[in-house]
């Protein structure tokens, strides 16, 4: 009963608390790769490939992006992974169009992003959303030595019905029993399970 009055109070709150959001503030070495056209909604720093220097991840939105066969925002929200060298600065090393969920793809809760955690060869993408049925979604990556990226090692989905949000459902997917190596500019959340995890998530 504690979580549903707590769910509920979230709810009338939600909107509010998005319309506070403080202002991304881009410093100057990053302001480059902010594209034309869009606008940053996050940015995250945090040594993502433990070579001991601060590197970023930069979510930005597209002004005008183009639209599915369902007139949802396609590839809306890049996610860019930003190194720092030895010589000090930035550049460019995975971008990935999939991850991010589009601004109009968390049902009646409204924008289901909620951003991403950033640590010491690994970062998470977080997402909220639903109706009376809510899920959330986690995509984690680790930083891979041996093949200089970022691989996909867990995928965490949570379902619950409002009604009773004490009777979670959780599905935990990782390689290599779900998928195999999967490089996080290819990650697709739409595609990514192999044949053993495509049943687990039909079960």
């Amino acid at each position: 009963m504690r979580n549903l009055v707590t769910i509920l109070i979230w709810l009338c709150l939600a909107p509010l608390l998005v319309a506070q959001e403080p202002k991304i503030i881009i410093p100057a070495e990053v302001a480059p790769f902010v594209e034309k056209g869009t606008t940053a909604i996050a940015l995250e720093k945090g040594d993502l490939n433990g070579d001991g220097r601060e590197d970023f991840i930069l979510v930005l939105e597209k002004e005008n992006p183009a639209k599915d066969k369902d007139d949802f925002p396609s590839g809306q929200r890049p996610l860019l992974i930003l190194l720092r060298g030895a010589d000090g600065k930035l550049a460019l090393a995975k971008r990935n169009e999939h991850i991010v969920m589009c601004s109009q793809c968390g049902g009646v809760f409204g924008d289901p992003f909620e951003g991403v955690i950033a640590g010491r060869n690994t970062f998470s993408v977080e997402h909220y959303g639903g109706s009376s049925d809510r899920w959330k979604y986690s995509y984690k990556f680790n930083y891979s030595r041996t093949d200089k990226t970022w691989q996909l090692v867990r995928v965490e989905e949570v379902n619950y019905h409002t009604s009773n949000p004490n009777k979670m459902k959780t599905k935990i997917y990782a390689p290599p029993r779900d998928f195999g190596k999967i490089d996080v500019a290819d990650f697709d959340p739409d595609n990514y399970l192999n044949n053993a995890g495509k049943r687990r998530a039909g079960q």
